[in-house]
């Protein structure tokens, strides 16, 4: 019975751990908490709130918008139901997203996957905190007004672009010997 016990747990542990997750992890815990640092920081601090749109350049504003839905507005979610969805599904794809670290073995894979398990648990804690999550940049450009974001929501970005990249050009090994079809 025991050593059924102490296999199921080394399986588990083997599941949910490899040689990159330190990283990863790591990469996550740091980018949930400067993101959480950055949006007390502008909500008590610079007070964003009450200054309305801040002019930084001709094409980057700082302004609060309170996000409902997903990254970027997508997904908008009035109700509490659709609030607590929003944060299980939160919830479980960090936990595939560790899942799928404990197989990385690059550390582009890792700190890719680690921004966007932090990026997901930084407006998580916004959502449970707020019931919406807090967003500041805004950037325009010739009339066009792109999304307003956060760090968590950059950081997500960041994380899918350094997966691609590496599944792109760096996930695939070149063949030893060509095929003769």
């Amino acid at each position: 019975m025991r050593a059924a016990q102490a296999r199921g747990r080394a399986m588990l542990r083997d599941w949910l751990w490899g040689p990159m997750s330190s990283l990863g992890l790591g990469v996550a815990a740091a980018t949930a908490l400067l993101d959480q640092v950055h949006k007390a920081w502008m909500l008590y601090v610079y007070d964003i709130g009450a200054k309305g749109v801040v002019t930084i350049t001709p094409f980057f504003d700082l302004v609060l918008v309170w996000n409902q839905g997903i990254s970027y507005g997508l997904l908008p979610q009035e109700s509490a139901l659709g609030r607590f969805g929003l944060i299980v599904f939160a919830f479980a794809a960090s936990l595939a997203l560790a899942v799928w670290l404990a197989r990385v073995t690059t550390p582009l894979g890792a700190v890719s996957i680690g921004l966007i398990i932090g990026g997901a648990i930084g407006n998580v804690i916004d959502r449970i905190a707020y019931g919406a999550v807090a967003d500041f940049f805004s950037l325009h450009v010739f009339g066009m007004q792109w999304y307003v974001f956060n760090i968590a929501d950059a950081a997500i970005v960041a994380g899918v672009a350094g997966l691609l990249y590496e599944s792109l050009f760096r996930g695939h090994k070149k063949a030893g010997k060509p095929s003769k079809m």
